[in-house]
């Protein structure tokens, strides 16, 4: 039973996949010598013709994966920081999403697009420290934030057997989570999963946060019964999962490091009421409407959601019902 980290399980997924597959290769900047430190060893074991390093042009080698995908390619692409994804919305949205849509399934474009830490760095600032799930949930391409080693691991190796593109967030405060995986084997995509029973109040957390919502969880164990239901895939998003454990709480709170408006929060909440009647108005904590990260480590963390705000959000969602 090794004690693995969530880094090395993104790691190994990569490397067992291109052992079993010899159409998946990997490019990026700087992916060579492992400036995120999740292709180390790669370069070495697969080759310079498996692991690509590409110019500082983020639109040109997204659309070249595109192109290597749609020729029988499995290109697997990682970007450095979470906001380069702005600069290629275009490229996987309106491109490699939509090819096998508008062509009525005649290709496929199977690439995977990882971004190992997404979110907050700590001092990493506004332009390194976005965590834009909700933009291409929004657009309808597959999505995945995993919260745990063997997630990360299980998630990255079905996003990578998948025939259409997947953008797979792994957080930056998840990165460093440790924990004994018995077993390595593919997750499903748009699946959730129960992380701790409960009968009073279901929350829901996106990533990272699934590890402070079972903190918070057990803090308050002997106060209330918390369920913590982390849905693992954004989208598709796993309502049948989510809607059985609210029916059986009747109450709702998400918490989400995204920003307020038209975050996954807002979408999770609405969905919900409109299905089921709850005992009291659900909650949600996120960063604040259009936030931007600032440098200052106090400030960064002020803007981020944390515990003692889920704790006060599931505190009032109690009171309310009660």
């Amino acid at each position: 039973m090794p004690r693995l980290s969530y880094r090395r399980a993104l790691t190994r997924a990569l490397a067992d996949e291109m052992t079993r597959d010899g159409s998946v290769f990997l490019l990026g900047e700087d992916i060579r010598v492992a400036a995120a430190n999740v292709t180390a060893g790669l370069l070495k074991r697969f080759g310079p013709e498996r692991v690509l390093d590409t110019p500082l042009s983020e639109q040109a080698f997204t659309s070249f994966a595109t192109g290597a995908a749609l020729a029988g390619a499995r290109p697997v692409i990682e970007f450095q920081i979470p906001s380069l994804l702005f600069l290629v919305f275009e490229q996987i949205v309106n491109h490699a999403h939509k090819f096998p849509l508008m062509t009525g399934g005649q290709c496929a474009v199977p690439v995977t697009y990882l971004v190992p830490g997404s979110g907050s760095r700590t001092g990493w600032a506004g332009q390194h420290s976005d965590h834009p799930y909700s933009l291409f949930a929004h657009a309808g391409v597959t999505t995945v934030v995993p919260a745990t080693p063997a997630d990360a691991y299980g998630l990255l190796v079905s996003a990578i057997r998948c025939d259409d593109p997947v953008v797979v967030f792994a957080p930056a405060g998840a990165m460093e989570v440790r924990a004994d995986v018995t077993a390595f084997d593919a997750v499903p995509l748009g699946r959730g999963v129960v992380r701790r029973p409960g009968s009073d109040v279901t929350v829901v957390a996106v990533g990272h946060l699934v590890h402070d919502a079972l903190a918070v969880a057990e803090e308050l164990a002997g106060q209330a019964s918390v369920e913590v239901f982390d849905p693992r895939t954004v989208y598709p998003f796993d309502w049948d999962g989510l809607l059985a454990s609210v029916s059986r709480t009747g109450r709702l709170v998400v918490v989400d490091d995204s920003n307020r408006s038209c975050g996954i929060a807002g979408e999770i909440i609405a969905t919900v009421v409109e299905r089921v009647r709850l005992a009291a108005p659900p909650r949600r904590v996120t960063r604040p409407d259009g936030a931007v990260l600032p440098f200052a480590p106090a400030l960064d963390r002020a803007v981020q959601p944390g515990r003692d705000q889920l704790t006060a959000a599931i505190h009032l969602c109690l009171k309310d019902g009660s």
